[in-house]
């Protein structure tokens, strides 16, 4: 079968002119008339006038006394007034309607009483002070909102005040989200209790396509999952023409497979003007127009789809409403470590962001652009320029922000070793201490050393093992950062992790020899990697006599996944993870895995809250519910290493 190839490839800045220059004869949506109540985030798409002045009477802006102003002239404290009701004064509420020939307030607390029907005054006022005149806020013809305003709650409020109950605004830009693929299934068949099995994935690109079409002001349509058919495709694409949206995408079908029919359906319909973006992920993006409506081919993977999305249908989206994109918030970071990227490619790196020493950290997360984790865990994303071979963590860099700025002050950053323990800990945090948040990385034991001696992290997650001492983390700590303190987290079992029913017949480590058993294993300076190495040597084993001793992964679940899906017959891993996953188990050793941070860090104020939780009986429950876990002694300062 013919494989595509990307027809037109461009770069970001120049796919984008051309794709938001080409619907320009659509470029606005038409007009619709809508009550105030519902028109909160409406666009404008005439002005507004008013109708009414307000206040439409003179007022009292006081509680007090109305008077004549120049009646009033000369009183002092040695030569107070005084003034007799009716004749001189009315008394007067806050709004209520001035009496005629009464041009002024006094408040209430300047006046004294004398008597039922008088009072003094010490002090003169000037025409209508603390009096609110007819027009004051709004007057009637005044313009109150512009063409093409986003309206906002107070907004609201002074179309009310005005007499305005109703306005033009655009309309909506009605979006078609046609998800293709034979492998998709439907989230419905899901509930009814299908399982996806072997080769089928839920579809739910078209959910998140849905929210970013929301958030951008769209009314979203989600069509039925499209087989692979080139049949299916272009008569779907036709039926949904002939409604004339504002926007279709075409979720999957975009890349260079050769089943991915979109491209030439879109360029036998209409003009594709854009095949390849040199952006990555979201390289495979279709750009098109047919009929003069765009056509967006969006990339199947997750973060692909999305940073495509945000790339050329966000722009287009707020651009059809007569607006500008909103600006995405910044800030400046330094990346926790080096950071590679490939020249004429511009990447949208996804990182995790604390404030660490009063500056700000970025720790990059997976790449893979079928990692949607990668976005959920994610606080920003920095972009590496397509002139650039990356970016070095001396480097400060901008980072676009997934979340409000504050949210980093009080973001607690562990950086080191994966442990399952670390998401019962960010989610114990969030239900005792709302305002605070757990940002992890998981690079390694030695790596999470490394970051927090470069003061990239408040607090490394770490089991490494001294072959020669037995000890846990001590002289790792010693070597590496010379003083640190050293809290226990947990005891937890390390072991093989295998297949249910453990079909290989593996026994121990010293079957790894076999030639019949893959092994997957953990990345250098890991933990675990370490452990491993020194369990072979023990062993007499030589690494290379192990299968699949080079293929890595970064987290306990990963290999237990592999082992799941077949990829390898075993790995090392904690028995949480194989637990997790309904695997077997081969115990090898208990290990101990602590939190490490410097005597600096333990004085910030959330860092004590850490250990506060730690410590908590329920944490320990929820830890030990897992299995293979041993809290009896989480939060218990264990070591403190150098000098205090």
């Amino acid at each position: 079968m013919k494989r595509n190839v990307y027809l037109s490839m461009k770069s970001l800045e120049e796919a984008r002119s051309l794709f938001l220059e080409a619907p320009r004869k659509r470029r606005l949506t038409g007009s619709e008339r809508v009550r105030i109540e519902d028109a909160l985030g409406r666009v404008t798409a005439e002005p507004v006038f008013a109708r009414f002045s307000s206040p439409s009477y003179h007022c009292a802006a006081m509680d007090g006394i109305a008077v004549k102003a120049d009646e009033t002239f000369g009183t002092t404290e040695r030569r107070p007034k005084l003034l007799k009701i009716e004749k001189d004064f009315l008394w007067v509420n806050t709004g209520q309607p001035m009496p005629d020939t009464f041009d002024a307030v006094v408040m209430v607390e300047k006046v004294q009483p004398i008597g039922e029907d008088q009072l003094e005054i010490r002090a003169p006022v000037y025409p209508w002070q603390n009096v609110r005149k007819v027009g004051e806020d709004i007057v009637a013809t005044q313009l109150l909102l512009p063409q093409n305003h986003r309206v906002r709650p107070f907004d609201l409020g002074a179309l009310a005040g005005a007499g305005v109950f109703e306005l033009a605004v655009r309309k909506r830009p009605r979006v078609v989200i046609v998800p293709t693929g034979s492998e998709l299934v439907s989230r419905d068949q899901v509930r009814e209790g299908f399982h996806p099995g072997t080769g089928r994935i839920i579809e739910y690109n078209s959910l998140m396509l849905a929210g970013l079409v929301t958030a951008c002001g769209g009314v979203p349509e989600v069509m039925g999952i499209v087989p692979d058919n080139e049949v299916s495709i272009r008569n779907s694409i036709m039926e949904i023409l002939s409604s004339e949206p504002d926007l279709i995408i075409v979720n999957a079908g975009s890349s260079a497979g050769s089943r991915d029919y979109t491209v030439h359906i879109l360029g036998e319909l209409g003009q594709v003007l854009v095949h390849g973006v040199a952006i990555m992920p979201g390289k495979p993006t279709i750009l098109s127009l047919i009929q003069g409506i765009p056509v967006i081919g969006n990339p199947g993977y997750p973060v692909s789809s999305t940073i495509s999305f945000n790339q050329f249908a966000r722009p287009l989206l707020w651009m059809m409403q007569g607006l500008r994109a909103p600006a995405v918030a910044s800030v400046k970071v330094k990346p926790t470590r080096d950071i590679a990227s490939r020249l004429g490619i511009e990447e949208f790196v996804r990182v995790n962001i604390g404030m660490v020493g009063g500056r700000y950290v970025a720790t990059p997360l997976p790449r893979a652009a079928g990692s949607i984790t990668s976005l959920t865990r994610a606080e920003g994303i920095i972009r590496i320029s397509s002139l650039s071979e990356g970016i070095s963590q001396d480097e400060e860099v901008e980072a676009e922000l997934l979340v409000a700025e504050e949210e980093l002050k009080n973001t607690i950053v562990i950086v080191g070793s994966h442990d399952i323990t670390l998401d019962i800990l960010g989610d114990e945090i969030r239900r005792t201490a709302p305002h605070l948040r757990v940002s992890s990385g998981n690079v390694g034991s030695l790596g999470g050393l490394l970051a927090l001696r470069k003061r990239a992290c408040h607090i490394a997650g770490s089991h490494l093992l001294d072959t020669e001492t037995g000890e846990y983390n001590v002289s790792y700590v010693r070597k590496y950062l010379r003083s640190a303190l050293i809290f226990h987290l947990v005891l937890r079992d390390q072991g093989l992790i295998i297949a249910r029913g453990n079909p290989k017949g593996i026994s121990g480590i010293d079957d790894l020899k076999r030639n019949d058993i893959t092994f997957v294993n953990r990345q250098a300076g890991s933990g675990t990697r370490v452990l491993f190495d020194h369990k072979l040597k023990q062993a007499g084993s030589d690494p290379a006599s192990v299968r699949g001793y080079g293929h890595e992964e970064f987290t306990h679940m990963a290999v237990a996944v592999d082992v799941m899906s077949g990829a390898a017959d075993c790995g090392m891993g904690i028995l949480a993870a194989a637990k997790a996953l309904d695997l077997d188990f081969i115990p090898v050793v208990q290990e101990q895995y602590d939190l490490v941070m410097t005597r600096e860090v333990l004085e910030e104020g959330f860092v004590k809250t850490v250990l506060e939780i730690i410590r908590s009986e329920s944490f320990r429950a929820r830890v030990e519910a897992l299995g293979g876990y041993d809290a009896s002694k989480s939060g218990e300062l264990w070591k403190e290493v150098g000098d205090r």
